[in-house]
């Protein structure tokens, strides 16, 4: 299969103008959800709000935001993670700082999933629902429409370690096709893939210490898998999107990594990672306060 590449000067497709409040503004945004659209729904984290980017608007609409009466149920505390069920245009919500998982449908709210310490978010084709608990260090699935019970544990659950079925704050997650659901292990510095019903992970990258060699992480977060299996990951603390593929040794830097700034080719700590269907790829540039889409050089 061809190899993708991508144009190595990203266009900001939201925020890049500061931080702060302002609809054209994100603060220290998290995970992002693109749909078929393009419109990019962003986990304004520090602004305590969902934003919704329409394609290639200038400014952001308010999706979801607190108002001050914290703990209602339409009240957001530092949101993590955001995706869209493209089934009834809900948008589910990792609403870490209240430790739930909630659903807004038409400005109606619902408490999906309480009393979790959720960080991150996915959906597969059964509509199935995976939250990735960082204090538990597992990752839970739920069947859709019932959540009044604990779910079933898929990855991790066994305590904090860096053994092959623990994790150690675990972050992004993506389930594929099979229902394998890989998880970045970010105070591990690796990513994990646990097949359905696995009673341990595979190490699919990194799992070579901390640092900022090709074959190493440091404090992964984003992560995303194409339709050949190769896994994409957010190098946080080297400022860059790596590329492994899984049982081999290939490794490359695919954007970023030209050192922490914010120049068009740079980065500050990127955290969320997303496809659009044209195969374009756009970073969470946390620290950089906006997203960045790499052009996929066709």
């Amino acid at each position: 299969p061809k190899v993708n590449k991508w144009k190595q000067n990203a266009i900001t497709v939201a925020g890049g103008n500061g931080t702060g409040q302002k609809i054209n503004q994100l603060n220290c945004p998290a995970g992002i959800f693109i749909d078929q659209k393009k419109n990019i729904f962003i986990a304004d984290l520090d602004n305590h709000r969902i934003v919704e980017w329409k394609y290639n608007a200038k400014e952001g609409q308010i999706i979801a935001a607190r108002d001050g009466k914290r703990n209602r149920m339409n009240e957001l505390s530092y949101p993590t993670d955001v995706i869209v069920d493209q089934q009834n245009h809900s948008i589910i919500i990792a609403d870490k700082g209240n430790r739930r998982v909630i659903r807004w449908l038409n400005q109606n709210q619902q408490i999906l999933i309480d009393n979790i310490d959720c960080s991150r978010l996915a959906m597969d084709k059964h509509e199935c629902l995976y939250v990735s608990d960082y204090k538990k260090n597992e990752v839970r699935r739920w069947k859709m429409g019932e959540y009044d019970n604990e779910g079933v544990v898929v990855a991790g659950g066994n305590g904090k370690g860096d053994q092959l079925n623990q994790l150690n704050s675990p972050r992004f997650i993506f389930v594929d096709e099979d229902q394998s659901v890989y998880v970045t292990d970010r105070d591990n510095h690796r990513v994990m893939k646990w097949r359905k019903d696995a009673r341990e992970g595979i190490v699919v990258a990194g799992g070579n210490g901390k640092g900022g060699h090709q074959d190493q992480f440091s404090e992964p977060t984003g992560m995303i898998v194409d339709h050949f299996g190769k896994i994409y990951v957010a190098d946080q603390g080297n400022h860059r999107v790596m590329r492994w593929c899984e049982g081999k040794k290939e490794v490359e830097v695919v954007v970023g990594g030209n050192g922490e700034g914010n120049q068009s080719n740079q980065l500050n700590r990127p955290t969320g990672l997303c496809f659009d269907d044209e195969g374009n790829l756009y970073v969470t540039d946390h620290f950089n306060h906006r997203i960045q889409k790499f052009e996929i050089i066709l």
